[in-house]
């Protein structure tokens, strides 16, 4: 080919090709370009997928050498309020638990320290629970360990925290566990927190009698919370109540921490009437007058209430200052102030009581000279045993029953004290949440 000939055929490529390209330009795309996108994507894709491959045998690997044994440790980690009683446990599935570790972190001002919470095992290794309940406030950290049955551990790490006092209640109640009362003893709870969520929280509160006497809750208030039959406790009976507050809200943000059972015993039945008018107080016990002993209550100014009263403390002797109870004198101290007054009960939360009176002279049964309190004649001391007072004293429990007739002052309110017996059963039970 002569050169002449080779540059027409170069020029007539070249235009070939020029008009190729041309046409791949107004399509959009270069074939070129294309070409080697997509060896990049199928290369990128080819890589992609030997890497799932080696993902997943190095994942087969690992659960093929992984313990069957699956711990759960709650509450889960991070909690922020954790109950104290049944929120924490461990439990596994799979396999059994070796070993639980629960210690709790104690700050101090400038450090803090680890205490170990003493734990149980469950007979079949699946279960590990607390012995006692936990403090609030507190965070607790816990480490499980269980094997299944080739062997293989597993292991489980969590923390927590407990719920605040500030995001708490309890309910402190009477009468104690494990005591005898007589049969005007009511249960009565007072909250350390208002309680606006009262149907919740009075549903977790059961309290039954094994005489079968049907008992309801009244609210006092925001904070009282009192239970009682329509008539007084059958004699000899026992009565349990099942405080199951635990994780039960009482307002927004405040829950129960408190799960415990409570049993108390009713013993005879002793209901004492005192008659402001004779100055006289018989004492029936079981249907029977035992006794009758001469009184003096309150005098003209300050009479004694009317009404039935609760027995709700006993002291052999005790202090008794007007000033704690309004009756002061232009020098702002008590109108009385007895340092021993001997065989004193409780029948108010105001001040209302029936005790042993050494100062008073011929008074008992003739004539009521008492700031409101119900007097037995007795001795300076309490020693001896053969006085009206402590006669009394002796022969009283908590929860019997002091009914004041025929006093010239009004009836003592049913939250008074421990005197719910003072009301209509339509308005106690009115006063339930349940109702």
């Amino acid at each position: 080919m002569t050169d002449s000939k080779r540059r027409k055929g170069l020029i007539a490529s070249a235009a070939l090709l020029g008009g190729v390209l041309t046409v791949a330009a107004c399509g959009g795309g270069n074939a070129a370009t294309r070409s080697d996108d997509s060896a990049g994507d199928q290369k990128a894709q080819h890589q992609q997928a030997q890497h799932q491959q080696a993902q997943q045998q190095v994942d087969e690997a690992a659960a093929k050498d992984s313990s069957d044994a699956r711990i759960t440790i709650a509450p889960k980690n991070g909690t922020p309020d954790a109950g104290i009683h049944r929120d924490a446990k461990v439990t596994v599935s799979g396999g059994k638990l070796t070993d639980v570790t629960m210690t709790a972190v104690i700050a101090k001002q400038t450090s803090a320290t680890k205490q170990t919470v003493e734990g149980t095992l469950s007979a079949d290794g699946t279960t590990w629970t607390p012995d006692e309940a936990l403090a609030r406030s507190t965070e607790y950290q816990v480490t499980a360990h269980a094997v299944d049955s080739q062997g293989r551990k597993a292991v489980e790490n969590s923390s927590f925290t407990t719920v605040s006092a500030t995001n708490s209640f309890i309910g402190n109640f009477t009468p104690e566990d494990g005591s005898v009362v007589g049969v005007g003893m009511p249960v009565s709870i007072n909250f350390d927190k208002p309680v606006t969520n009262k149907r919740s929280v009075e549903s977790a509160i059961k309290v039954a009698s094994s005489s079968n006497q049907k008992v309801v809750g009244h609210w006092f208030s925001d904070t009282r919370l009192d239970f009682r039959p329509q008539t007084y406790w059958k004699a000899n009976s026992r009565v349990t109540m099942d405080l199951n507050l635990d994780d039960v809200y009482a307002s927004p943000g405040v829950k129960g921490i408190q799960d415990k059972t409570v049993a108390f015993n009713v013993g005879r039945s002793q209901v004492s009437t005192v008659d402001a008018k004779s100055h006289q107080m018989t004492v029936v016990r079981d249907g029977k007058t035992i006794r009758t002993i001469p009184i003096s209550a309150g005098g003209a100014d300050n009479p004694t209430y009317n009404g039935q009263m609760v027995i709700s403390e006993k002291f052999e002797q005790t202090r008794m200052d007007g000033s704690t109870v309004g009756f002061t004198k232009k020098d702002g101290k008590g109108e009385y102030d007895i340092r021993d007054v001997p065989h004193a009960m409780r029948l108010s939360a105001t001040g209302t009581f029936i005790h042993g009176n050494y100062w008073g002279k011929g008074v008992f049964g003739t004539a009521n000279t008492s700031h409101g309190c119900i007097g037995l004649k007795d001795v300076k001391g309490a020693g001896d045993p053969t006085t009206d007072g402590a006669w009394f004293f002796e022969n009283s429990q908590l929860g019997d029953v002091v009914n004041v007739v025929n006093s010239d002052d009004q009836t003592v309110r049913p939250d008074n004290g421990l005197n719910g017996w003072n009301m209509l059963w339509s308005q106690w039970v009115a006063g339930s949440a349940l109702r």
